[in-house]
C-alpha cells in the first residue's frame, strides 16, 4: 500500500467513526472512556515492560507506577463531566452552553512516554466525541500501537466503532506531517521540532514546551521532605518526564544538611571541579543535550562520563555556582536524565534569580517548585518565575495532577504559554476537545445602563 493509500484510509475512517460518534449522548460517551481506562490499568505491567524494552528509556518500576495512576486520574478527572450536548444553563443570563466535536485529532506521541501519551490524549479526545489518529514515534511504534489496540477493543466490546482511535504503524516525518495537515486539530507532545511542525501545518494545535522545572527551597521549609521530594522528582523514570526537578536551589548554610540528605535519598553528590565537568560534557555535547542519556540510570551517565557513581544511584547531584547560572552554565538547562544541579542561595531574592535565570535560558513556561511555609513568598515566586505553575511542597511531577492531590487537571500535555511558544498556558484537558456554542438570549429583566450610571 502507498504512502497516500494508508493516508486516504486512516482518514476515511476517522471520519466514518465521526459519524457514528455524533449520535452518542453523555452516557455512551462517558462507558466509552471508562473503558478506555479500565482496559489501560489492566494492562499497565505489561505495557511497562513492552515501553522499557522497545525504547530502552526509562525505569520499569516507575513505569507501572505511571502506567497504574495515569487512568485513575484521568478517569476522576473527566468523570460526570459533562461534554455532550448542553453542558451549561445559566438561566439569569439566558445564556445556554452546548458542546459540539473539534472532529478528527491528531496526536503527535513521543518515544519518552508513550503509552499515557496515547491513552490521554485519545481519551480526552474521545470525551468530545472527536475521532483521533495517534503518530507513533519510530523508536516507540510496537508499545503505541498496542496501547492503541487495547483501547479500541475496548471501546468495541461496547459496540463501539472499531477505528474511534488509531495508530501509524509505520511511522515517519513525513507521513506525520501529511496527518497534521488533514487534522481538525492537533496535539503535539514530544520534541520543539514536532510542535514547531505542527504550528505550522495551517491547522490549529496544542503544542507543549520544554521541561525545566526549578526548585527553591526556603529557609523555612522541612528540608527532609523537600529533599525527598526533589531527588525523586529528579529520578522518577530515570528522569525524562518534562516535569521532573531539575535543580535544588537552597540556602547556602544549608548547604552540609542537603549534602547529607541527598545521600539518605540514594544520590551520588560531586562538587569537585573535573567531575562536575566530566558529567556535564557527557550530558551536554557542544551545547546540545546527548540522546544517549536521555531516560538512562544515574550509574550508566556516571560511567559515560567516567565518574564513580553508586551503583544503585538514584540521581547525580552536582554543585552549581551560583553566579554561573542560566546560560552560562548548561546544567542549569533541561536534563533529560537523573541529573540534578545544586545551587545554593544568600538571600530568598537571589534564589528566585537563579530560577527565573535558568527558566529563561531553557523550560520557560513550564513549571516551578517552590517548598516553603511562607504564603509570601509563594505569591513572591509566581509574580516573578516566568512558569504557568508554580508547585508548592510538591515534586515536580505533580504539574500534571498524577498524584490527584492538587486542583490541576490530571494531563499528560502542559501547555506553557507564550513563554514556551505555545498556545496553551494550562494544562490540556477535555474542555480543550470540544466546540461549544453558546446560545444567547436576552437577559430576563435586562435594563439598559445610563451613561452616568456605566462611568460614574
Amino acid at each position: 500500500m502507498s504512502l497516500q493509500d494508508q493516508i486516504d484510509l486512516m482518514i476515511t475512517r476517522s471520519r466514518e467513526a465521526l459519524k457514528i460518534l455524533a449520535d452518542y449522548d453523555q452516557g455512551m460517551i462517558d462507558a466509552l472512556c471508562k473503558a478506555c481506562c479500565v482496559a489501560f490499568r489492566e494492562n499497565a505491567v505489561a505495557l511497562s515492560k513492552e515501553v522499557v524494552e522497545e525504547t530502552r528509556l526509562g525505569n520499569y518500576e516507575h513505569k507501572i507506577i505511571k502506567n497504574t495512576g495515569t487512568p485513575d486520574g484521568l478517569w476522576a478527572e473527566i468523570k460526570g463531566k459533562r461534554s455532550v450536548g448542553v453542558i451549561e444553563e445559566i438561566p439569569e443570563l439566558g445564556l445556554v452552553k452546548v458542546a459540539q466535536p473539534k472532529g478528527l485529532v491528531v496526536v503527535v506521541a513521543p518515544t519518552t512516554n508513550p503509552n499515557m501519551t496515547a491513552l490521554v490524549n485519545g481519551v480526552l479526545s474521545v470525551k468530545g466525541r472527536n475521532s483521533v489518529i495517534i503518530c507513533s514515534h519510530p523508536r516507540a511504534k510496537k508499545t503505541t500501537v498496542n496501547t492503541v489496540r487495547i483501547m479500541s477493543e475496548a471501546m468495541e466490546a461496547l459496540g463501539a466503532p472499531k477505528y474511534i482511535i488509531q495508530a501509524i504503524e509505520e511511522p515517519s516525518i513525513e507521513l506525520t506531517q501529511k496527518m497534521m495537515s488533514l487534522a481538525d486539530i492537533i496535539i503535539a507532545t514530544g520534541g520543539m521540532g514536532m510542535v514547531r511542525a505542527a504550528y505550522s501545518s495551517g491547522k490549529p494545535a496544542y503544542g507543549v514546551g520544554s521541561g525545566n522545572v526549578q526548585s527553591i527551597v526556603d529557609r523555612d521549609a522541612d528540608l527532609k521532605e523537600a529533599l525527598g521530594m526533589i531527588v525523586m522528582g529528579r529520578s522518577f523514570d530515570n528522569g525524562q518526564v518534562c516535569a521532573c526537578n531539575q535543580s535544588a536551589i537552597v540556602p547556602e548554610e544549608k548547604l552540609p544538611e542537603v549534602i547529607k540528605l541527598l545521600a539518605e535519598n540514594g544520590a551520588t553528590y560531586i562538587d569537585n571541579p573535573g567531575d562536575i565537568d566530566k558529567i556535564r560534557q557527557t550530558v551536554f555535547v557542544n551545547n546540545a543535550h546527548n540522546t544517549a542519556v536521555v531516560g538512562q540510570f544515574a550509574k550508566t551517565i556516571g560511567d559515560m562520563a567516567g565518574v564513580k557513581v553508586a551503583e544503585k544511584a538514584s540521581v547525580i547531584a552536582v554543585l552549581g555556582d551560583p553566579s554561573k547560572v542560566g546560560a552560562a552554565d548548561p546544567l542549569c538547562g533541561e536534563k533529560m536524565c537523573p541529573v540534578l544541579i545544586v545551587i545554593p542561595y544568600k538571600t530568598f531574592d537571589q534564589a528566585i534569580e537563579i530560577a527565573r535565570a535558568n527558566l529563561l535560558y531553557s523550560g520557560a513556561g513550564h513549571s516551578c517548585c517552590v517548598y516553603t511555609k511562607t504564603k509570601d513568598n509563594v505569591t513572591k515566586v509566581a509574580l516573578k518565575m516566568p512558569v504557568c505553575r508554580v508547585l508548592v511542597n510538591q515534586p515536580g511531577m505533580a504539574a500534571g495532577n498524577g498524584f490527584g492531590n492538587n486542583a490541576l487537571c490530571s494531563t499528560s500535555t502542559l501547555g506553557c504559554g507564550t513563554y514556551g511558544n505555545n498556545s496553551l498556558d494550562e494544562n490540556l484537558n477535555y474542555r480543550h476537545m470540544i466546540n461549544v456554542t453558546q446560545v444567547a438570549s436576552v437577559i430576563p429583566g435586562h435594563k439598559p445602563v445610563s451613561v452616568e450610571e456605566l462611568y460614574g
